[in-house]
C-alpha cells in the first residue's frame, strides 16, 4: 500500500494493532511494533529491517533490537491473531462448504551456512533441490475470506544433531527436528485452543502420505480431504491385503466416472471425471477418489474420512487448496513474508509472525470492502488516525512491471463452489 492508502485505512489499522498492545511490556516496544507492521503494509520493494527503519525515520539498530532481542513473545502475538480470526469467522455469513483449514509449506532460497534451517532440500519456490529454508503453514478460508494463521520453521535432521550450530543461530534446545506433518498438527491444535475450528481440512500429497497424521485426524473426528500419491497403500477391507491406490482405482475408472464442473472466478471452469471406492487405511474406513481432468488428462487421487458426504462437496473442499497458494503469493509480495534477514532464529520467527499478523488485517479489511458494509465498522476510510511513514521510498517508475508495484485487490474473490454434476 502507498502512504496515502495506509493513511486512508489508518483508524482500522490502528484499532487492529491495538489488539496486540499487551504483548509488549513497554510503550516504546509497542511503538516499534507499529512501525514495523506499517512498514510491512507499505509499498517498499523490500520489507526487511533496514528499508523499514530508513523509511520510518527509525535507526536501523533500534529496529534490529526490536526484532531480535527486545522482550516480547511472538507466540502471544500469534494467539491474538487467532482470536481475531476466530471472531471474524464467526461474523461471516454461512458458507455451503464451511470453514476449511489448509495445510501447506513454502520456501525461500538462502545462501551460506548460518541461516537457521538452511540446507540443500527441495524448494517449491524454484521447483528443485536447492539451498534454502522451508516453513510450514496452516491457512483458513470461509467464503471469500482467507488468511494464514501460523508459521513454523522446518528444522532438518542435520541441524538437530548439531546443537552447537543451533546455539550459534539462536535456536532454542526445545526446537527439534520434527516431520512437517507434526509441525502442521501442532499448528492445528494451537488454532483450536484459541477458538478456531475447521469443518474440513485439506492438504497436498506431501501431507496426505503421512498415515500418522490421517490417523490422528480420524481420532479427533476432524473431517479431511487430502491428495495422496499414486503408490499410497489402501485395503479393500479391514485387515485385508494392501495395494496401491492407482491399482484400486485406475485412470480408466475415472474416464468412465461421473462428470463434475468446478468453477473459479480467476480461471476457466475445469471439468473432472470422478470415480470412488470405499477403502480402509490404518483400520479406518475412507473414501478413495480418482479424478481426471477432461482438458489436460491430469489425474489426481484423494482420500477422505467423510464417507457419507457427496462427491461434489468433497471435490469443492479438495480444490480449496488453491487458496493457500494464493495466500503465499500475497504474503510474499504484499507483506514481505520472506524478507527476513540475519542469522537469528528469533528474528526469523518474529518477522514471519508479524507478516502473518499484518496479512490477517489485509484479509479482514478486504472482506469489509467487499459488498455490504460489515456489522462492525472499524472506521476505515476516515483519514488521519495514523502518522504516515516518514520519507517513504517512492515506487521506481522503471519497475512498474514487477508484481510488487502492481496495485490490485490483494485477495480476489474465492472460487465458486462445485456445481451440480453435468452430463
Amino acid at each position: 500500500m502507498t502512504e496515502q492508502e495506509i493513511v486512508g485505512v489508518g483508524p482500522a489499522f490502528a484499532r487492529y494493532l491495538g489488539r496486540y498492545r499487551d504483548v509488549f511490556r513497554q510503550d516504546r516496544t509497542a511503538a516499534h511494533f507499529d512501525t514495523y507492521c506499517r512498514g510491512l503494509l507499505s509499498d517498499l520493494p523490500r520489507k526487511s529491517i533496514e528499508p523499514i527503519a530508513l523509511a520510518s525515520g527509525t535507526t536501523v539498530r533500534t529496529l534490529q533490537l526490536f526484532v531480535t532481542t527486545s522482550v516480547w513473545s511472538y507466540d502471544e502475538a500469534r494467539t491474538r491473531l487467532h482470536r481475531f480470526v476466530a471472531d471474524t469467522l464467526a461474523d461471516l455469513p454461512t458458507d455451503p462448504v464451511g470453514t476449511v483449514g489448509v495445510i501447506d509449506e513454502t520456501s525461500s532460497r538462502k545462501w551460506g551456512d548460518h541461516t537457521p534451517g538452511v540446507q540443500r532440500q527441495y524448494l517449491g519456490c524454484v521447483g528443485k533441490v536447492d539451498n534454502g529454508i522451508v516453513t510450514v503453514h496452516v491457512g483458513v478460508t470461509k467464503g471469500t475470506f482467507r488468511t494464514l494463521l501460523d508459521a513454523d520453521l522446518f528444522l532438518p535432521e542435520s541441524w538437530d544433531v548439531d546443537r552447537a550450530r543451533c546455539q550459534a543461530a539462536g535456536i532454542p534446545d526445545t526446537v527439534r527436528h520434527h516431520p512437517k506433518w507434526r509441525l502442521a498438527l501442532d499448528q492445528l491444535l494451537r488454532a483450536n485452543t484459541n477458538g478456531i475450528t475447521f469443518d474440513w481440512l485439506t492438504f497436498d500429497e506431501g501431507y496426505g502420505a503421512a498415515v500418522p497424521l490421517l490417523t490422528v485426524l480420524g481420532v479427533m473426528g476432524q473431517r479431511f480431504v487430502g491428495e495422496i500419491p499414486t503408490h499410497f497403500a489402501v485395503r479393500d477391507a479391514a485387515g485385508g491385503p494392501s495395494r496401491r491406490a492407482d491399482e484400486r482405482l485406475t485412470g480408466g475408472h475415472a474416464e468412465r466416472g461421473r462428470v463434475y464442473r468446478l468453477t473459479r472466478q480467476t480461471t476457466r471452469p475445469s471439468v473432472w471425471r470422478v470415480a470412488t471406492a470405499i477403502v480402509w487405511v490404518a483400520d479406518r474406513k475412507h473414501t478413495l477418489m480418482v479424478a481426471r481432468n477432461d482438458a489436460t488428462g491430469e489425474i489426481k487421487y484423494f482420500l477422505t474420512n467423510a464417507t457419507a458426504e457427496p462427491v461434489a462437496r468433497i471435490l469443492a473442499v479438495a480444490f480449496r487448496r488453491w487458496t493457500v497458494e494464493h495466500l503465499f503469493r500475497v504474503a510474499k509480495q504484499e507483506v514481505g513474508l520472506m524478507h527476513d534477514e540475519g542469522r537469528d532464529y528469533t528474528g526469523l520467527m518474529r518477522h514471519r509472525t508479524l507478516a502473518v499478523v499484518v496479512l490477517g488485517f489485509v484479509a479482514a479489511h478486504t472482506e469489509r470492502l467487499r459488498g455490504e458494509k460489515p456489522r462492525r465498522d472499524d472506521g476505515a476510510g476516515v483519514p488521519g488516525a495514523q502518522r504516515p511513514v516518514r520519507d517513504p521510498v517512492p515506487a521506481a517508475t522503471g519497475n512498474r512491471g514487477h508484481p510488487t508495484y502492481q496495485r490490485r485487490n490483494s485477495i480476489p474473490p474465492a472460487a465458486k463452489q462445485a456445481s451440480h454434476p453435468i452430463s
